[in-house]
């Protein structure tokens, strides 16, 4: 997890510049060609590329006249299996999101609670606004970009943001608070 929020967070300037362009290209190529021809493209260039080295390293073996070996043979001889504790990890947490997404929707789609199947109705109105403008791997491209400056940008100006957000959930709160009181059985029950 901290990999990934050091990644986010540009701590490793070369290595995030990696991965946010190597992703961007990814999605990129994807609005140009299938998912089939991209996955297609890039296991043949990874494919030329270990070719080549291997190659290299032959002939450089030959002139050299040294007995280095395979030059992939350290990954070659490790071990890539998932044991069946991991399968079954993985499987349970998956179970588990499942489960509670599945109650989650019966809970919004059957009406126990009034004001959040409405918050819900509301959300899903301005998803198709959403979805008439952006198709979803534009979606994808402006997520991707999103999670790579938003977390400096707000590092950055924290204080500032922060008191723009307070004034803004104070507006919602009022606005929320005086269309639950003109629209019966929508109280929420004090918890």
């Amino acid at each position: 997890m901290s990999k990934a929020i050091d990644l986010l967070y540009w701590r490793n300037v070369k290595q995030s510049g990696a991965v946010f362009s190597s992703v961007l290209l990814l999605l990129f190529s994807l609005t140009q060609f299938s998912v089939v021809s991209v996955g297609a493209y890039l296991a043949l260039a990874a494919l030329s590329a270990t070719i080549s080295f291997r190659i290299y390293k032959s002939v450089l073996q030959a002139v050299q006249k040294t007995d280095e070996g395979h030059p992939f043979k350290a990954y070659l001889e490790m071990e890539i299996a998932m044991s069946q504790d991991q399968i079954s990890k993985y499987a349970d947490k998956i179970l588990l999101y499942s489960n509670t997404c599945m109650k989650e929707l019966r809970r919004l789609f059957l009406v126990q609670d009034l004001v959040d199947s409405l918050k819900f109705a509301v959300l899903m109105w301005l998803l198709t606004y959403v979805g008439a403008l952006f198709n979803g791997l534009t979606l994808l491209i402006l997520a991707v970009v999103s999670m790579f400056t938003l977390p400096v940008v707000y590092e950055k100006h924290q204080a500032q943001i922060d008191q723009y957000v307070g004034l803004i959930r104070t507006q919602v709160n009022s606005v929320v608070g005086k269309i639950q009181a003109k629209i019966p059985g929508a109280k929420r029950k004090e918890e």
